[in-house]
């Protein structure tokens, strides 16, 4: 039986919630991880991000990849709207997922 996939849009942000990175993965407790114990170079780890503030789920990596670049070429205040719908208090939702 095949398994099914997942793949997940998600943002993350530094300890005053100042910078805000999108991205796009299929395992979104591995690639968090990554990002709190700067494991790959860049961005992230540059700027400290390392708190989960919003995530979504889809089946299909084409729309997670499409809605990835939507959300990115959004105006910081539409992200932040985004994010205050499910998590108004922006905490950390890494515990949800595992971590």
């Amino acid at each position: 039986m095949p398994r099914e996939s997942c793949y997940f849009v998600y943002l993350m942000t530094n300890w005053n919630n100042r910078v805000l990175y999108v991205g796009v993965t299929n395992n979104l407790t591995r690639r968090v991880y990554e990002h709190r114990h700067k494991l790959v170079a860049g961005f992230t780890a540059r700027y400290n991000v390392r708190k989960l503030v919003y995530f979504e789920e889809t089946g299909d990596i084409h729309a997670a990849i499409r809605r990835e670049k939507e959300i990115k070429k959004w105006r910081r205040e539409k992200k932040n709207a985004l994010i205050a719908q499910t998590n108004p208090e922006w905490r950390d939702l890494a515990e949800d997922i595992g971590l």
